[in-house]
């Protein structure tokens, strides 16, 4: 089955996205379902699910920030650095709020951020968790990250011995927020560990325009899924659109490189790229743009379909 688009899920704490996947693509009976950005089993929040044509769009998202709450624990370390590993108190007195929002503003910006050994960085073409299951310890290298962002919201230490820190942060892409609470606990000598992550946005996906899972399974088995759908373009606002010539997109959709006649062409986006618009408003191609000619990147529809759209 053809379906073409962008399904933003709330995903809720427990299946992993793998599950949610395989949930859309057994309900939807669509070929090609993949997803933007993994959350672990214990995390909710925005998931976009891409389909058929959705997915050939996932790599233009892979840069996107992300926004979470995030609830980090301190006085214990975590095997995991979160709440599904095990715990090993420490006797350091319980942090202060000051102290926390110190710790966590000397995190803001461009830093070296180590991943938990529990992660899927591949290590040797092995990845690092199936390492520390067998209890070794995976030599994972630093990664740069960023972030834009991190703000103390609320400070709850009506248990002394597990004072917990509720933070709103904005990073790039790539960056744990695992790392950042055992950072954050080594810095203070108390130890922490994540409790609970909230993904509330993915770069232009927001939770409060997400689906709860139990929404999506309801309208994919009444075959209304459609609902839902995002364009598979969505997001892509740092691509400028073109409209060009029905001959010359016909040309370009059939893989040809053409010189856009008759239209003002922008300043390209990313990677020189630009998106080509067919005459309906869908995404016809992704193509970059040099010396006021386009090079097809990636086609999404065919010669067929510029001709039903109104092209020519």
């Amino acid at each position: 089955m053809d379906i073409d688009g962008i399904l933003v899920v709330d995903k809720p704490v427990g299946p992993t996205s793998h599950d949610v996947v395989a949930i859309v693509r057994r309900l939807s009976g669509a070929r090609r379902v993949g997803h933007g950005g993994t959350l672990d089993p214990f995390a909710a929040g925005v998931l976009p699910v891409f389909l058929g044509q959705g997915t050939r769009m996932v790599e233009y998202h892979l840069r996107d920030d992300k926004s979470y709450r995030a609830v980090m624990v301190f006085g214990a370390r975590s095997t995991t650095d979160d709440i599904d590993g095990e715990l090993t108190p420490t006797d350091a007195p319980s942090p202060t709020r000051d102290a926390i929002e110190e710790a966590l503003a000397g995190f803001v910006g461009t830093i070296e951020q180590r991943p938990p050994d529990y992660s899927a960085v591949r290590i040797a073409g092995r990845h690092a968790y199936e390492l520390a299951r067998h209890g070794q310890t995976p030599d994972i290298k630093p990664r740069i990250v960023t972030f834009h962002e991190i703000r103390l919201v609320e400070w709850d230490e009506r248990d002394p011995e597990r004072p917990a820190a509720t933070v709103d942060l904005r990073c790039s892409a790539g960056t744990y927020v695992r790392s950042l609470a055992r950072d954050a606990g080594d810095h203070l000598g108390t130890g922490a560990y994540l409790g609970a992550l909230v993904r509330t946005s993915s770069g232009p996906f927001r939770r409060d325009e997400a689906h709860p899972l139990d929404r999506v399974r309801e309208l994919l088995g009444e075959g209304r899924i459609g609902e839902l759908l995002l364009p598979v373009d969505t997001g892509l606002d740092a691509w400028p659109a073109v409209h060009v010539d029905p001959t010359d997109l016909a040309s370009l959709v059939r893989g040809q490189v053409v010189r856009a006649r008759g239209v003002s062409l922008p300043a390209p986006g990313p990677d020189g790229q630009v998106r080509v618009m067919a005459p309906d408003g869908r995404l016809a191609a992704m193509a970059r743009l040099d010396g006021g000619r386009l090079h097809p990147e990636k086609v999404l529809i065919g010669p067929t379909a510029v001709a039903a759209t109104g092209g020519a």
